[in-house]
């Protein structure tokens, strides 16, 4: 065998590997489920003082198709566990919410905002798209 007849070889057996890589990478990528793209997100103040105002705003989105979006901000305060304190309207695209209120007595307040996908305005079943990671206000 001649070194021309080597090179030949080596360089043909690199494309074929080439080629077959590409080609189960294609099929990997289309086989992986696909992922809507959203976030949501939340501010606060950190510390407040009792008897005065806070306010939490909080906005999200989501690129899922055929829902509407609604933004609620939940409150976990004093042992009394989550629950929602506010939402928003059911509306298409990014969704707004904020809150006001103030705390009577000292302590921590954690505030999160959770985005629901709805079918329709008077959905009775939604579906939690996200949630931001949870805020504290320390009450002082």
């Amino acid at each position: 065998m001649s070194r021309t007849e080597k090179t030949g070889l080596k360089a043909r057996s690199g494309r074929i590997a080439v080629i077959a890589a590409l080609g189960l990478a294609s099929v990997a990528l289309a086989t992986a489920p696909a992922f809507a793209k959203g976030a949501v997100e939340i501010t606060a103040p950190r510390t407040a003082q009792v008897g005065k105002g806070i306010t939490v705003t909080a906005h999200g989105g989501d690129d899922s198709a055929g829902y509407l979006h609604q933004l609620c901000l939940e409150e976990n305060g004093f042992g009394e566990g989550w629950h929602q304190e506010t939402c928003s309207a059911a509306v298409r695209g990014d969704a707004r919410v904020s809150a006001h209120g103030t705390s009577a007595r000292r302590g921590s307040l954690k505030f999160r905002a959770v985005l629901y996908g709805l079918t329709s305005a008077h959905d009775q079943h939604p579906v939690r798209l996200h949630a931001s990671d949870a805020v504290t206000v320390h009450v002082r």
